[in-house]
Parts: C-alpha cells; structure tokens; sequence
C-alpha cells in the first residue's frame, strides 16, 4: 500500500508549544535554520525516490522563496499551511480568511507554478467547534484538507470519532486524516511528529502494518526542525520543553528507516487529484 507522506513547513520557532515565550512579533529575531534542515530532508526523499507534500507556512515563503522553488523544482507537492500560524481555534472566520489569503498570496510571490489544492491547520486545528472553516477553504477552491487528527488523546486537538481513512467531510472537500490506528477500541497516533519521536521505530512500524493491512493508507508528517537537534533550547515548561525536544537526533535516522520500510507518496496522489 502506498501511504502519503506530508511536511509542516515552518521553523522551530513558529510551533504553537514555544508561542508563549517567542511570539509572532518576535520571529524575525530567530535564526532561521529551516533551508539546511529542509534541505536535508529533500536530500533524504531524492535518495528513498518519495516525493511529498509541503505544507508551507507564508510567512516562510516570504523569506525563502527560493527553498519552496526549490521544493517545487524537486517535484514535491506545494499545499498550504496558512501564513501565521494562526489556530483555528483562536479565529474568527474572518481572521482565518484573511490569513489564508495572506498564504496564497506569498506562495504566489515566491513564483511556484502549482495551485495548492490542499490545506492543513497548524496544530490540527480543525475540530469540531471549527468546521465553519471549510466552508472558507470551499470558496478558495481547496480539494482537500488535512487537520483532523481521528482521536481524543491530545487535548487540544482531535475529532475522536472521525474516521480513519480518507474521506468526504463536505460536498466539495476530502479531509485526509493523520495517521491512527485502532486496537480493542482505543486510537493509537502512529502518523508522526511528537509521536514518531517518542515511540520506538519498531511500534511505529507494527502500528502502519496493521493499519495498510485493514486497507488504510497513514497519513505522515514531520516539521523540518524534528531532524535538528542543535536548534536554539529556549526555556519553557518542563512537559513543552519534553515534546518539542526529546527525540531529535534520532529522528532523521528513524525516518530513513521508514522511507525503506514503506511506500509513500504525496497526498494528492493518494487521493488521485
């Protein structure tokens, strides 16, 4: 089976766990190191033969307009991650379209060919109370979204009922939900990030066998600053400080593990977009 696998594009800075101590205001004050990790990355699928999706954040784009050229060049989906890393969830419907047009219009400048058709909330954002965006990412003539996480362990995002495979969440619009997997009644996450980082490569394996063994495709993703254990350490709260940090140098290694061990594939080739 052919799973699809996806990257958040945005700097170690930029993630919703270090906003309270780096704010928006603030982030052109960061050393940027997302065009060598991303690049490492790009490296990485060119020697697996995986092409993937990038979710790229706009306010990266605007900086380094070359790297998403780049990613294009490379054969890689360009799909949309908003431009702020604005949460759903602390939108109003008129923020959140403004900063969706704000994203459009940097991968735009930046000189990309494609037209993005898909779109993932930062933080998974997408839950039940904000299903009103769709409606927004149907008028900006999205096919796809990919922002529901189909469980309730996390507790500031999921759908727990949501289905696990890919499907019609609207008339006009797939949701293509990040990997889980189901045993004796519990959603187990297995689709990457924090969770590929603190998991054993062996149970990340195990959990993507049975999952393509039921007919699921998982949904990966990663953000480029998960393969750079020598990004700045900022202070935070001691459980922040362990999900954003633990794992780092193992990740790039854990995934080339994953790109031998599995097919993967952007997602709108999954879909057959």
């Amino acid at each position: 089976m052919i799973n699809a696998i996806s990257i958040d594009l945005e700097d170690w800075f930029c993630v919703s766990n270090l906003s309270g101590v780096i704010q928006k205001d603030h982030w052109d004050e960061c050393e940027l190191r997302v065009e060598s990790n991303t690049r490492r990355l790009l490296d990485l699928f060119d020697r697996h033969n995986v092409r993937a999706t990038f979710f790229v954040l706009g306010w990266i784009a605007d900086r380094v307009p070359a790297l998403v050229r780049e990613i294009e060049a490379r054969n890689h989906e360009i799909a949309v991650h908003g431009h702020d890393h604005l949460l759903v969830t602390k939108a109003t419907p008129q923020e959140f379209e403004r900063d969706l047009q704000r994203a459009l219009e940097s991968l735009a400048r930046s000189g990309v060919r494609q037209q993005p058709i898909g779109f993932r909330a930062p933080s998974f954002s997408i839950v039940k109370e904000t299903k009103w965006a769709l409606d927004i990412l149907e008028r900006f003539n999205f096919q796809y979204d990919s922002s529901v996480f189909p469980m309730g362990l996390h507790p500031d995002y999921g759908i727990p009922n949501a289905p696990l495979k890919p499907y019609k969440i609207t008339e006009r619009l797939y949701e293509v939900p990040l990997g889980c997997v189901e045993i004796f009644g519990k959603r187990i996450p297995c689709g990457g990030g924090g969770y590929f980082r603190f998991f054993p490569y062996t149970f990340t394996k195990r959990m993507i066998e049975l999952s393509n063994g039921r007919g699921i495709p998982i949904v990966f993703y990663l953000h480029p600053w998960e393969l750079d254990p020598g990004q700045p350490k900022v202070k935070i709260p001691l459980m922040k400080s362990i999900r954003h940090y633990y794992g780092l140098s193992q990740t790039e290694g854990k995934l080339e593990m994953l790109l031998r061990d599995f097919q993967f594939t952007t997602i709108r080739k999954v879909l057959g977009l």
